[in-house]
């Protein structure tokens, strides 16, 4: 399985390559179409890790889990449910999650696997789907609750989940990960809150591409974050998240102010 990483040196220079053990391979060209490796290393401890992809948009699910379904008595959806993550909510390996000037209420994390978009993808089928995806990483799905149902008359899904900071991405994108056998663990300051298999999702990553990309184009480096399950939580000033899968690493960031 291949990890692939962005990062950024002491002096400034962002580059990406793939994780081998405590090294990273330095790669040139571009990651979504044959990049080349240029037989540089740099040690992973003397960079910081960075967002593994700047997507144009974060297409974030909905109720694509059964338990949580069941949980809330939500009938399973004919058609994946969906909000966009705009780019601004970007946030890398081990930054802090910012509360927004304007809220100060409740703050929750959601542990998700992510589905990175390799090519370009428009009305692909189901059978092709996983020809367009690069890889998976981890996504912590930052929501501010309470704005959601603060308005009755409409659903403040996009403004809740789309403040600044609030789309985790990483550490890696893990090409050839076979998520039908993984599970996702969330802590909150080494507490278990989350523990799901990824094979409870109503629809599968092969599905999700095919029917999204027949909603809008799917660019190099988009990121499908699959939805989440049971556990999810608030999050106090001060507090660690970290989610996990086998294979994918560990995505760690800290509640700041």
């Amino acid at each position: 399985m291949k990890l692939w990483t962005r990062f950024k040196t002491s002096h400034g220079r962002i580059g990406f390559g793939l994780l081998q053990g405590d090294q990273i391979l330095e790669h040139r060209g571009d990651l979504y179409d044959q990049p080349v490796a240029t037989g540089a290393t740099i040690a992973r401890d003397a960079v910081d890790l960075l967002c593994p992809c700047e997507p144009s948009k974060i297409v974030a699910l909905w109720n694509n889990y059964h338990a949580l379904g069941a949980k809330l008595g939500k009938a399973a959806p004919s058609h994946p449910l969906f909000l966009i993550k705009p780019a601004t909510t970007l946030n890398g390996p081990d930054a802090v999650i910012r509360r927004p000037a304007s809220y100060a209420g409740k703050i929750v994390f959601e542990g998700e696997l992510g589905i990175v978009i390799g090519k370009v993808a428009s009305n692909v089928s189901e059978e092709a789907a996983r020809d367009y995806i690069l890889g998976y990483t981890l996504v912590n799905d930052v929501t501010a609750a309470e704005i959601i149902e603060q308005d009755g008359n409409f659903a403040q899904w996009t403004r809740a989940k789309g403040f600044d900071t609030f789309g985790c991405l990483g550490p890696f994108i893990a090409e050839d990960f076979d998520w039908r056998e993984a599970e996702l663990i969330t802590t909150l300051d080494g507490t278990q809150r989350q523990r799901y298999p990824l094979a409870d999702m109503i629809f599968n990553p092969w599905q999700l591409v095919a029917r999204l990309s027949q909603d809008m184009t799917l660019l190099p480096g988009d990121v499908i974050a699959v939805g989440t399950s049971i556990g999810v939580g608030s999050m106090k000033e001060g507090a660690l998240v970290e989610v996990s899968i086998d294979g994918l690493g560990t995505l760690a960031n800290r509640m700041g102010g």
